[in-house]
């Protein structure tokens, strides 16, 4: 079964069409689904030639316990960083404020309005070296988005004012309602 991405005229992102991940790509129909069914958003954002973004896609993308996962606990929004360099510089931006670091795959979770309260890069499927997996993960997201979302949005708030603060270029379509209003 294909997911959302199989009519993409990116190819990046047509490479992720057979992915289990119910993946969508980048626009109104993600976040309707997401204020609707009152889930976060999961953006994965990559290029093709990209190592890690590919290391990830096969530990996790793939794997049908990972998307089970995610397709329970998120909306998930999949991005080609050269098709959208607009979308990829405002939440990298986004990521280096709370992590002091970037790079890709750049995995960012925020809410449906399209304002991020965690970021990470690659991610391996299980906890390892210090670095949390996405089975781990990704429960935990969900508990902290059932029983803790005011300290997600307040995180989620304060991080958009400083990208504002900033002078953070908010994209069209991306950024723009979180970052101006």
């Amino acid at each position: 079964m294909k997911n959302k991405l199989k009519d993409e005229k990116s190819p990046y992102l047509r490479q992720h069409a057979d992915n289990p991940v119910d993946w969508y790509p980048w626009g109104d129909a993600a976040f309707e689904k997401a204020r609707l069914e009152d889930k976060p958003i999961f953006l994965s954002i990559g290029y093709s030639t990209c190592h890690w973004c590919h290391v990830m896609a096969h530990e996790s993308f793939e794997d049908t316990d990972v998307a089970r996962l995610m397709n329970d606990a998120f909306v998930s929004v999949k991005v080609d960083r050269e098709e959208r360099p607009d979308i990829d510089s405002a939440y990298m931006t986004a990521a280096q404020l709370m992590t002091g670091a970037g790079g890709w795959p750049l995995t960012i979770i925020m809410t449906p309005d399209k304002k991020p309260f965690f970021a990470a890069t690659y991610l391996p499927k299980e906890s390892r070296q210090g670095r949390v997996g996405m089975i781990d993960l990704i429960p935990r997201v969900k508990e902290l988005w059932t029983t803790q979302r005011e300290g997600a949005i307040k995180t989620a708030e304060d991080l958009t004012r400083q990208l504002k603060n900033i002078g953070t270029q908010a994209p069209g379509g991306a950024l723009d309602e979180a970052l101006v209003g």
